[in-house]
């Protein structure tokens, strides 16, 4: 099919109108240049906005994980400027005072060969621990943008170094997909700048500290998740543990059930038999309402449901229920996923869109077409064109043995509601792993589906976690996590708790108590469908 084909010329606008009941929403008009492509591109680009969940550490705290034994400087800060060679520029090498929020520690900033900039933060009392953040979207984060700054305080206040990169270029300068224009800042975004910032890393923390790492971690979502991905299948020996993190209508009366709750969540989508061509209200004669659709309205919502084909075969899954008109959450207002990324206000376009053309103009084809239309794309035709950048940019190799055999452990999460990065990408890839290595796969990786959650983070789920917390206590002290408590939050207040469960396992309320208490919920395997 050519996705060109789905782009009515009516109008470029879906309008979101919600019933009293919160329950039943229509959409007006057709996407705007939208097809089942855009899903397959960014699953190769990874191009999506946030880097972290942002409750990375949340339960440190209670972790009985802040015993490590410390380390000292045994080297002035600014002798790190002497690191300097062919391939490593070291341009800046202070100490920052200590502050509110962080620790004392010496800030060294500098360029990799040949754009790849990088910031380390060594803290005067240092756990032992290398703590590296992703980054999102296309990358090209200034260092000290407000998010990551925040980001790299946490850690720090925590007792690690803290790396982090803006994979070799200058979104500022060259936004979007811009920068692949350059054959070396496409690779370093592709791949390249994480594993050499982390060596770099490992070489200033032993000049600082004059020994190695105890642990080196990872944390990311999004193109950070990505980045952690390519890590362990590319880089196994960079990191000993990865945080991967990825991401209606009538739907919630039909589907929110399927669970055997009414909560507002639906637990996993895969369950609900929702289908457009038949569940939603048609238009008489095809003339468009208020509360109705159109014959074109349901073709375009089954395309996005019903996944890409290529040849007859499944190419790409399809989207997941839930993330399009939210019920409201505890405490919180209906809200939808689908804003901006599929839907958008009069004369936008959908974040999806401009992802999705910014990739075919810049890198799908290993070299700039500035002026491509990527409403031509044919699956069946043009897809193997892709290979190139595919062999850069994918992250979906399962065969994940070298890290496995040197004890590094994932702990991945992905949001059910996700609207930028289709869900079941987390649930496929897991299963390949699996199918390659076997049951084993449990011992060092655990996928954790959230529902609700958007992408990376917020939505009506319980989207508040630390992934992070259990991960070190993974590596260090051997303990997996079966189970992690989410939060739903609520100006500043826990409204909900629910266990997220360790895949394919579900929560199953326990059949007393609070609905929105994760102590009456318990992790179990789910039914086989009928």
């Amino acid at each position: 099919m050519n996705p060109g084909a789905l782009a009515q010329p009516a109008s470029t606008v879906w309008e979101v109108r919600m019933r009293k009941s919160c329950r039943l929403a229509r959409l007006k008009g057709s996407p705007s240049r939208l097809g089942g492509v855009v899903a397959v591109v960014l699953a190769s680009a990874g191009a999506t906005l946030t880097a972290q969940n942002g409750s990375q550490f949340k339960d440190w705290k209670t972790a009985a994980l802040g015993d490590a034994a410390h380390m000292r400087p045994r080297a002035p800060c600014a002798s790190l400027i002497a690191l300097t060679g062919y391939e490593l520029s070291v341009t800046g090498a202070a100490m920052v005072p200590a502050s509110a929020d962080a620790p004392e520690h010496c800030r060294v900033s500098g360029q990799i060969q040949p754009e790849v900039r990088f910031e380390v933060s060594l803290p005067a009392d240092w756990n032992g621990r290398l703590y590296m953040f992703g980054n999102g979207g296309y990358a090209g984060e200034a260092l000290d943008a407000p998010g990551r700054v925040a980001t790299a305080r946490s850690a720090l206040s925590r007792g690690f170094a803290v790396a982090q990169t803006n994979t070799g270029h200058d979104a500022a300068a060259e936004p979007l997909g811009t920068f692949a224009a350059s054959p070396q800042k496409f690779l370093d975004y592709a791949f390249r700048s994480v594993h050499v910032t982390a060596l770099t890393a490992k070489r200033i923390l032993q000049a600082y500290y004059d020994g190695p790492p105890r642990h080196s971690y990872f944390d990311g979502c999004s193109t950070g998740g990505r980045q952690g991905l390519i890590s362990a299948q590319r880089f196994p020996e960079d990191f000993d543990g990865i945080v991967v993190g990825a991401p209606v209508l009538n739907l919630y009366a039909k589907c929110d059930a399927a669970d055997g709750l009414s909560d507002g969540l639906i637990d996993d989508p895969r369950r609900c038999p929702f289908r457009a061509s038949t569940d939603l209200p048609r238009c008489a004669r095809d003339v468009d309402g208020p509360a109705c659709f159109t014959a074109a309205q349901i073709r375009t919502l089954e395309t996005i449901y019903g996944g890409t084909s290529r040849r007859g075969e499944p190419a790409f899954p399809g989207w997941p229920v839930g993330a399009e008109i939210a019920a409201p959450g505890p405490g919180g207002a209906a809200t939808s996923a689908w804003i901006p990324w599929f839907v958008t206000a009069p004369n936008a376009r959908p974040i999806q869109a401009s992802f999705g053309e910014t990739f075919f103009r810049n890198m799908a084809f290993g070299r700039p077409v500035l002026d491509y239309d990527w409403t031509t794309f044919n699956v069946d035709a043009d897809l193997d064109k892709l290979q190139t950048a595919r062999a850069a940019l994918d992250a979906t190799d399962p065969d994940l043995s070298r890290f496995k055999a040197r004890g590094g452990k994932i702990v991945s999460y992905f949001g059910w509601a996700d609207p930028a990065l289709n869900p079941m990408m987390g649930v496929r890839y897991y299963e390949s792993v699996t199918e390659r290595l076997g049951p084993a796969t449990a011992g060092f990786y655990r996928l954790f589906m959230v529902p609700g959650m958007f992408h990376c983070r917020g939505g009506i789920g319980a989207s508040t976690f630390d992934a992070f917390t259990p991960l070190v206590e993974w590596v260090e002290k051997g303990v997996a996590p079966h189970s992690i408590v989410g939060s739903k939050i609520v100006d500043g207040r826990i409204v909900r708790t629910r266990p997220l469960c360790a895949y394919p396992d579900v929560a199953k309320y326990k059949g007393s108590g609070s609905m929105d208490d994760a102590a009456n919920f318990e992790c179990v395997r789910p039914m086989p469908d009928p």
